[in-house]
């Protein structure tokens, strides 16, 4: 584990059994229950970052915003430092957790307020969050803008956002973010709508920060090649389930799950017209299903995999849930 990662205080978050579900209703026809999460446990250490990787539709962004709160979970729990806080704050969120856990948008041209300036982006989080004093905002803005890379200071802080690059702008999403000074950042696709030229160097500022500062980062993407260079570690997501999660070099280098094998394969064979796995129907988690969620695209399917959802098993120092693995490796997860 990486020197930056705090190892002997509690985790700094702990997501435990979280289960999310959907309710769509038709004009006509049945209501549709879609399970966006299922049984979802990590945790993350100040000084660590962990990646949520998955295909669109797995269930990355719907996690995100359980962990930022904007949603509430139906069952499990999200524990601050050891505190349930859906417990602590079954309704209301309150100022400090927002403060504690903070996010930083996909798409840097619409997360920013284009009609003010970016001093006043930066100076409004810093009195709402009471960081600095009225009269020291300005002088805390410009220091947000060194520690992005944004210099000299003076010059952006005057500027509006359409006056930015879109990199530029993800740098000031990112003071923004900073300037209440949390423990937790939440990136959802930080780099995904940036130039590829660009996004070598908003990774390089995360890792910089996560090392600097033992900030914690929880990284939502497709991109596993962008998950592999910040992430410690990896939970790769199918249909709101977490079919594998180990360290990043090894889940990457030596994938252990059929669907964790497919993503990899699919950046091989970015030009090609098959799609992941094998081609199947794909309809959707409903409360309804049975079986493995991947049996209908798995090229390794047993009959067991149709009528039995995997437990996670220990593989090789990481949770796998699949039956190609055997049963004592679940056993020794349950009591882990």
């Amino acid at each position: 584990m990486p020197e930056t990662v705090d190892t002997v205080r509690p985790p700094l978050m702990e997501v435990r059994g979280i289960r999310k579900t959907f309710v769509s209703r038709g004009l006509f026809g049945p209501a549709k229950r879609t399970v966006a999460a299922e049984d979802v446990s990590f945790r993350i250490r100040r000084g660590e970052s962990i990646a949520l990787v998955g295909e669109s539709g797995s269930g990355k962004s719907t996690l995100a915003r359980l962990v930022l709160r904007l949603e509430r979970p139906d069952s499990g729990a999200i524990r601050l430092d050891g505190e349930d806080m859906l417990v602590r704050e079954p309704r209301r969120i309150s100022l400090a957790y927002r403060g504690r856990v903070q996010m930083v948008f996909q798409d840097p041209f619409s997360s920013l307020n284009s009609v003010h300036t970016v001093e006043h982006h930066l100076v409004r989080p810093l009195l709402r969050h009471r960081r600095v004093a009225p009269g020291d905002a300005h002088a805390r803005a410009g220091e947000l803008l060194r520690t992005v890379g944004l210099e000299p200071p003076e010059e952006f802080l005057r500027r509006h956002p359409y006056e930015l690059s879109g990199g530029q702008r993800q740098r000031v999403a990112i003071a923004r973010a900073l300037a209440v000074e949390p423990d937790l950042l939440v990136a959802d696709e930080p780099t995904s709508m940036l130039d590829v030229s660009i996004r070598m160097g908003v990774l390089n500022l995360l890792a910089a920060l996560k090392r600097e500062r033992r900030l914690a980062i929880l990284l939502i993407t497709h991109d596993l090649a962008s998950a592999r260079y910040l992430a410690d570690r990896l939970l790769v997501l199918y249909r709101g389930r977490v079919v594998e999660d180990g360290p990043a070099g090894t889940v990457v280098e030596s994938p252990a799950h059929p669907y964790t094998r497919a993503l990899i394969d699919s950046i091989a064979g970015a030009g090609r017209s098959e799609p992941l796995a094998r081609r199947a129907p794909d309809a959707g988690t409903t409360a309804a299903d049975r079986g493995c969620p991947f049996a209908s695209r798995c090229p390794e399917v047993r009959d067991r995999c149709l009528a039995i959802d995997p437990a996670p098993r220990l593989v090789e120092g990481r949770r796998v849930r699949c039956h190609l693995y055997p049963e004592t490796a679940a056993e020794q997860e349950r009591e882990a």
